[in-house]
């Protein structure tokens, strides 16, 4: 059966993500120092954000709005205002960062666009994520854009039936097991990891490596190779 539907993450699947996330956290370390080491302040952190999901979704805004919560929590009262003001400043830098192409990404979108339709199926703040998607340059090159707050399996259900295509004839690209890889197997499409060193452990599950559908990619430049084998 051909693959005629093509869905990428685009968040450290097609550019450099996590590491301007990670290097923001690091504005919560030094002034929570006197109170907490950074392994206490880490897990505190991580606690924060999956509480806050549900409220604030994934993205950098919820994400500055974590780090704050966890200063206050961590610090109390002593938490002087200049803390604050600098995760805050953080949080916009995070937000305006240049978006870094992975090597090799335009030319591997546009070799997947000769042997299907590609659309980017990506989660995250709606603005944000639409102007890293502007500033990529990639955005004419897909025939679909999908935003949303989560990715499950019920997204690419829907997904498939929008573009009248069986599951069987659609696959999913990206970094996150839990979000990109399970969804998409469970929905009936065949699936391509490729993991990213530092990402974030609220994406972490089980690698279904003994799944039929399922294949462990180096990088995105090999999706196409392994499409043809399908």
């Amino acid at each position: 059966m051909p693959i005629r539907l093509i869905c990428l993450d685009a968040d450290d699947t097609l550019w450099h993500n996590m590491r301007h996330f990670n290097a923001t956290e690091a504005a919560l370390y030094d002034p929570v120092a006197p109170f907490a080491d950074r392994q206490i302040a880490s897990e505190t952190l991580a606690a924060c954000e999956a509480r806050n999901l549900k409220l604030y979704g994934y993205g950098a805004k919820g994400f500055t709005l974590s780090l704050i919560e966890t200063a206050v929590e961590l610090v109390g009262d002593p938490l002087p205002a200049g803390v604050i003001a600098d995760i805050l400043a953080a949080g916009r830098a995070l937000l305006s960062h240049p978006v870094e192409l992975f090597d090799g990404i335009a030319d591997t979108v546009e070799a997947l666009a000769e042997r299907g339709r590609v659309v980017l199926v990506t989660k995250g703040d709606l603005l944000h994520q639409e102007a890293k998607l502007a500033a990529s340059g990639l955005g004419d090159r897909f025939h679909g854009i999908e935003i949303v707050s989560d990715k499950t399996v019920d997204t690419f259900r829907r997904l498939f039936a929008r573009e009248g295509l069986p599951p069987d004839e659609a696959v999913m690209a990206g970094d996150s097991l839990r979000s990109d890889i399970h969804p998409a197997l469970d929905a009936g499409a065949w699936a391509a990891y490729i993991p990213q060193p530092g990402a974030w452990s609220h994406e972490t599950a089980g690698v279904p490596s003994d799944h039929p559908r399922f294949r462990q990619l180096d990088r995105l430049g090999d999706l196409p190779a392994w499409i043809d084998t399908l």
